[in-house]
């Protein structure tokens, strides 16, 4: 999770998903929604906000539940990559799944 994070803030998108994906074909750790999380925000720090899709559609096909971080992560990657229909879509959703958005969500909500 700590490498993936780092990564995250570094902006190192591609190394987050290949650290990612060495994880999960060791089969030694399960992801978790830290994990998850850390991925999206990833994706986010570049505006890759269909990757960060991804990752949230492969998390909830793991059973692993987004939490607000996770969902405000994805928000931000849309505010990033121009996708602002897709960030009023994610806000909508959270809030379907019973996550309520924070301040930190509705700025990016705003900005993108």
């Amino acid at each position: 999770n700590a490498l993936i994070s780092a990564c995250a803030r570094g902006g190192a998108w591609r190394e987050a998903a290949k650290t990612f994906g060495r994880m999960r074909a060791a089969g030694a750790v399960t992801p978790d929604t830290i994990t998850y999380t850390a991925l999206v925000s990833a994706f986010a720090s570049s505006g890759k906000w269909e990757r960060a899709e991804q990752a949230l559609a492969e998390m909830v096909e793991s059973g692993v539940e987004p939490n607000v971080l996770t969902y405000t992560a994805l928000v931000s990657a849309c505010e990033k990559g121009g996708a602002w229909r897709r960030a009023q879509h994610w806000v909508a959703a959270m809030r379907e799944a019973g996550v309520c958005p924070n301040l930190r969500t509705y700025s990016a909500l705003i900005s993108a």
